[in-house]
């Protein structure tokens, strides 16, 4: 399923520009396949996940860092590093923010000294971190497609206001902690095998966490449908956008209550870097087309050339070797460090290190880069 939306991300349509304006981010068919119904792939990790045990009688450890290898390989660590080809690689990208690219070599130090000194907390500011961020690009996608109707479709006639922009991230925002709350509220609260409660403050393990989430969700939630009730009624819904908000919501709302909590994250991450390497490759796309991708990051633009985005996709995996590095040097070192370690706690030291230490660089820069809503401005122009 990867190499089909690697191959078709920029082969929807031959041109990047739109011949007429509408609410799609791309065009229907792009938007559905990338962006909206590419949540079929959140249940598949989990279900590997059972078919590894029932199926081939592997351990439920084992078949658990089966799924989540093959996630990091085959879409979670290409995503991951294709944050780059927008920041580390583009050399205007680097004159412009020096202070974020300089900044971002203390996180590897952070991460190695965590996953030797408190692998539990390091797991903790992850899993965090990480909901934090994947709602994050679900607020990013809603507002690329306010900003879409606001600034081009409508030309600031739009309805999107305040208030309906508030709705829409607070329903977002609060659909993963009611049931992060129940686990951790139960002391249920597991990655693997690591127990993130022995991190979470016990004033926080209290029924009153999940009581508190659950409100304040079920409130958002009941107002986002009036809102969508009443532009349906006025004629005046952003189909995609609503469908893409409720579709986060539904799949999001229940993942934390899975046993499993490690793989069934993995889903939602699954959706999530398809939905990134999407929308990363397209403006990159749209740089090359219509900007300065050739001068400013060469490479890239080198990588870039291929109508498809194969080559982008390339460029991003072949960076991984450099988590299969810190990968065989920490689990190396860990050996030498507490002889005897127990096997998972050896495996889940140095691929947590490999991955996280790339991933929170992946984290940071998003946090920045999800403030340009004004990406696609160029292949909306008509001139284009």
């Amino acid at each position: 399923m990867a190499a089909t939306a690697v191959s078709s991300i920029s082969s929807q349509a031959p041109a990047l520009g739109q011949d007429k304006p509408s609410f799609w981010l791309r065009n229907k068919r792009w938007d559905m396949i990338f962006i909206i119904l590419s949540v079929l792939v959140v249940p598949l990790p989990y279900v590997f996940y059972v078919i590894g045990m029932d199926v081939f009688g592997l351990e439920s450890d084992v078949s658990r860092n089966v799924v989540n290898g093959f996630v990091a390989i085959a879409v979670g660590g290409p995503h991951m590093m294709s944050t780059l080809l927008r920041t580390g690689l583009d050399g205007g990208f680097k004159r412009r923010y020096p202070m974020l690219i300089r900044s971002s070599l203390i996180i590897p130090v952070i991460v190695i000294a965590l996953a030797f000194l408190n692998l539990t907390l390091l797991l903790t500011i992850f899993f965090f971190w990480a909901m934090l961020h994947v709602l994050h690009q679900v607020t990013y996608i809603v507002e690329l497609y306010n900003h879409k109707e606001h600034a081009i479709v409508k030309n600031g006639q739009s309805a999107v206001s305040p208030m309906a922009r508030g709705l829409d991230y607070a329903v977002v925002l609060t659909c993963l902690f009611p049931m992060a709350a129940f686990k951790i509220a139960a002391g249920a609260f597991k990655v693997g095998q690591n127990d993130l409660t022995q991190s979470i403050p016990a004033f926080f393990q209290q029924s009153w966490l999940f009581y508190a989430a659950a409100a304040v969700f079920f409130v958002a939630a009941a107002l986002w449908i009036i809102k969508t009730i009443r532009e349906v009624q006025s004629g005046i819904v952003n189909w995609p956008k609503t469908i893409f908000i409720g579709l986060s919501v539904i799949v999001f709302f229940p993942l934390a209550a899975f046993p499993n909590l490690d793989t069934a994250f993995q889903g939602a991450n699954m959706w999530h870097s398809f939905q990134y390497l999407a929308i990363t490759f397209y403006i990159i796309k749209i740089r090359q087309q219509y900007g300065d991708l050739k001068q400013s990051a060469p490479l890239v633009s080198r990588f870039s050339n291929r109508k498809d985005s194969w080559g982008l996709f390339a460029l991003s995996t072949m960076m991984l070797v450099g988590s299969l590095i810190v990968f065989v040097v920490v689990y190396v070192a860990t050996q030498l460090i507490y002889p005897g370690i127990d096997s998972n706690k050896h495996f889940d030291t140095a691929y947590y290190t490999a991955i996280l230490s790339f991933l929170w660089i992946h984290y940071y820069h998003d946090h920045f880069l999800f403030t340009n809503f004004e990406a696609l401005d160029e292949a909306f122009k008509p001139s284009a």
